[in-house]
């Protein structure tokens, strides 16, 4: 597989983070920058290109110096109209490109290999769609998935489909393990994402056990 793109997910309203009203909890301060600027980091170096899934007046976004997509699907229908609008995004404007990575804004300790092995898990199954775990728990809107699923993704989004396993299970879907990060005392959930006002003072938390 050539370098895939790669999609942040910004499209939800973030509501628990901000007490029930809409926000951008991806710009959010972790340690001097955004939590969304230490996902551009990790992701930049294994991907080639990177578009941001986000609603509303793109200018917030602009210090990014990202392409800004909105969810094709109207509504704030869920994680997977975000995955397709990374998917149309990577057809036109990388078309030698057969795959995006998808992750998600407010998951700053992303770790380093992580197309490597989602890749290498599919390698023989072009169509499958590799979708991150650890402790167990799968990571769904972190996964790797082929750029020919997009005309299928958006008739499912448009007959209902809102959960994203009970679509990526018809296309065979990857479960690909990753380790936990062991930092000082504390071992740390690669995905770890801050939803809430508590989540991200752990994470500000275990950003200072990891290494400069």
């Amino acid at each position: 597989m050539m370098y895939p793109t790669a999609t942040i997910l910004a499209g939800g309203l973030s509501r628990r983070m901000f007490d029930a009203a809409a926000g951008d909890k991806g710009l959010l301060d972790l340690g001097g920058t955004s939590m969304i600027a230490r996902v551009i980091d990790r992701v930049r170096p294994q991907t080639n290109g990177i578009v941001l899934n986000a609603n509303g007046d793109p200018q917030r976004f602009r210090s990014l110096g990202l392409p800004v997509v909105a969810d094709p699907i109207a509504g704030f229908v869920g994680p997977l109209a975000g995955v397709l609008a990374g998917l149309r995004w990577t057809a036109a404007e990388h078309p030698e490109a057969t795959h995006t990575l998808t992750v998600s804004s407010d998951a700053p300790f992303l770790p380093t290999d992580l197309v490597a092995r989602l890749d290498a898990a599919v390698t023989n199954q072009p169509r499958a769609i590799a979708i991150a775990r650890s402790g167990g728990e799968l990571h769904p809107v972190i996964g790797l998935w082929p750029v020919a699923h997009a005309d299928d993704l958006e008739a499912a989004l448009k007959a209902g489909v809102r959960k994203v396993l009970a679509w990526t299970d018809r296309h065979g879907t990857v479960p690909v393990d990753f380790p936990f990060i062991e930092a000082a005392a504390h071992r740390i959930d690669p995905f770890f994402n801050a939803n809430t006002p508590a989540d991200l003072d752990e994470a500000r938390r275990l950003l200072d056990t990891l290494p400069p």
